[in-house]
């Protein structure tokens, strides 16, 4: 059964920082992509951040290139998304999400979601 689940999240102040874990099971990470997306009330779900199977590249979108960093344990099946110097703009409910092989800037190319952990960014 392929499983994943996000924790992490949080209240954060503006130029805090915060790391979220995707915990994968019934797969191994060495096949498939992952992705973080993001969803703020009243917008539509956004790519933040992936990497592709093995680690064979990363990308991140332009609004968080410098403050996240995306990588993976994979001894524990997980994978971390790291937010640093978090801007109130930043601040939607997390996913993370499965496909095979390599990583796609389209929500509707994933097969497996987690259940999401919110991040607020507020003073």
């Amino acid at each position: 059964q392929v499983q994943l689940v996000e924790s992490g999240g949080g209240l954060v102040q503006p130029g805090g920082s915060l790391r979220l874990s995707c915990v994968a099971s019934g797969f191994s990470l060495d096949y498939y992509a992952i992705g973080w997306f993001r969803q703020a009330p009243g917008e539509e779900r956004e790519g933040v951040s992936c990497v592709s199977k093995n680690d064979e590249s990363k990308s991140y979108r332009d609004s968080v290139k410098g403050r996240f960093t995306i990588s993976k344990d994979r001894a524990k099946n997980t994978v971390f998304l790291q937010m640093d110097r978090l801007e109130p703009e930043d601040t939607a409910v997390y996913y993370c999400a499965a496909k095979m092989g390599y990583c796609s800037e389209y929500v509707s190319y994933f097969d497996y979601w987690g259940q999401g952990t919110q991040v607020t960014v507020s003073s």
